[in-house]
């Protein structure tokens, strides 16, 4: 009895492992080729929640929230914005290639409108999908917006909140929250006053939650920003948002 019982703890263990694990995907945009991840509960028709990385490409706090997320009852698939072979290799790299997709806004989009479809590819139900994305993916959020793709919601956390004052406004008819660190240098409150402006300019069902004392990468664990108690609410906050857009 003991030893089945050792047995039965032993697979479930093994099993935690696995539906843990991350699966790699490959896609592309035309000659370039693309590398995702998807939670091990593809397959499944469950909501989806497509996260979009920072500005250095697919990392741990990416990774990291694709499994607490399939942990809450999503699939998540973690997008590559860059590319294979374009994964900068420190800050100034980084900025120059974030910059290129920034200022070329619709090629994040049509990246971003890749990377939603291998999500629908991985089973989550089409009707019941979300984006968020941290930093230079908290851009690409707001981008999801702008380019009205077919989402319920989406999250721009410590996101780049800036937008070309030539863009016209449009019709924002996802629902939206932004969590902003208060001491965030690139969110000035002129670019705050914009944001806002925009947000009601479209109609938007809009939230902003700011963080108090928390610089801009307030939610990494491994960013001398990070925050424990700030990135535990913006988590839960995170989690009620998808939880109020997608169950």
């Amino acid at each position: 009895m003991k030893n089945l019982l050792l047995i039965v703890i032993l697979s479930i263990g093994c099993y935690s492992l696995e539906a843990q694990s991350l699966t790699p995907v490959a896609y592309r945009d035309g000659d370039q080729k693309l590398n995702g991840l998807v939670t091990s509960n593809k397959g499944k028709k469950l909501p989806g929640v497509l996260v979009l990385p920072a500005w250095k490409g697919i990392d741990d706090e990416a990774k990291d929230a694709a499994l607490a997320l399939e942990k809450q009852g999503y699939i998540a698939f973690v997008a590559d914005i860059y590319g294979e072979g374009n994964i900068p290799a420190d800050n100034n790299a980084a900025g120059k290639i974030a910059g290129q997709f920034r200022n070329n806004y619709t090629l994040y989009q049509k990246r971003i409108e890749l990377a939603l479809e291998e999500l629908k590819k991985a089973g989550a139900d089409i009707n019941k999908i979300a984006v968020i994305g941290y930093c230079f993916g908290g851009t690409g959020a707001l981008e999801t917006a702008r380019a009205n793709f077919p989402v319920k919601g989406v999250i721009s956390i410590h996101g780049g909140l800036a937008k070309d004052s030539t863009r016209t406004d449009v019709a924002l008819p996802v629902k939206i929250l932004i969590e902003n660190p208060a001491e965030d240098a690139s969110v000035t409150p002129a670019v705050m006053n914009s944001l806002v402006k925009e947000m009601n300019a479209g109609k938007a069902d809009w939230q902003v939650i700011t963080y108090a004392y928390s610089k801009h990468t307030f939610t990494d664990p491994k960013s001398a920003d990070y925050n424990e108690v700030m990135a535990k609410r913006a988590w839960q906050h995170t989690l009620f948002f998808l939880g109020e857009v997608l169950k």
